[in-house]
């Protein structure tokens, strides 16, 4: 069987867990070891706009990310291939990388996964909790409000069985200030 014959894997951590957006055989929890899913993108398309940049997530350098795995079919993944590009790279943020993830119970698979290109203009870099906040809460793009954005991921991941306390921790200091009109 040839590589183009294969079936291929995509790796989400962000809303790619719960919005995947195209049709695939089967999705697997998953682990990606060398990145972390952090808010180190300042989005100025889907959460912001170049006058009021919100923030999205990334894959940083360090640490290891929970997500999910889905086995696309070969015959699809041309189309898919391109509606992931469309979908993931407005700005160029990230860059694409196969890499290994070790998908639960079946060891690991070659995956593409997007990158953060931390040279990118639109890289943030490490922000303290504040900062991300308060870039999060008001902010609002093409794909609707950047906290929806969070509060998502903090539910998807909680009914995943993931515990991250420092996105929860962020959700209730954006809420704060989005109450308090900030």
């Amino acid at each position: 069987m040839t590589a183009d014959e294969q079936d291929r894997w995509v790796f989400g951590y962000g809303s790619l867990m719960w919005r995947p957006g195209f049709d695939y055989l089967e999705r697997k929890s998953a682990t990606l070891h060398g990145r972390r899913r952090a808010f180190c993108i300042y989005s100025v398309h889907h959460r912001g706009t170049y006058e009021r940049p919100g923030l999205v997530l990334g894959l940083a350098p360090g640490g290891s990310v929970r997500g999910a795995a889905y086995r696309v079919a070969a015959a699809r993944w041309p189309e898919i291939y391109a509606y992931l590009r469309e979908r993931e790279q407005p700005t160029e943020t990230y860059f694409e990388a196969w890499a290994p993830v070790r998908l639960d119970g079946l060891g690991k698979v070659q995956s593409l996964v997007f990158l953060s290109d931390v040279k990118h203009p639109q890289w943030a870099g490490a922000l303290s909790l504040e900062a991300q906040a308060r870039l999060i809460a008001g902010a609002s793009g093409l794909s609707g409000r950047n906290v929806d954005y969070l509060r998502d991921l903090v539910m998807h991941l909680r009914e995943d069985g993931v515990a991250d306390r420092v996105m929860e921790s962020l959700l209730e200091r954006v809420e704060t200030l989005e109450r308090e009109g900030n």
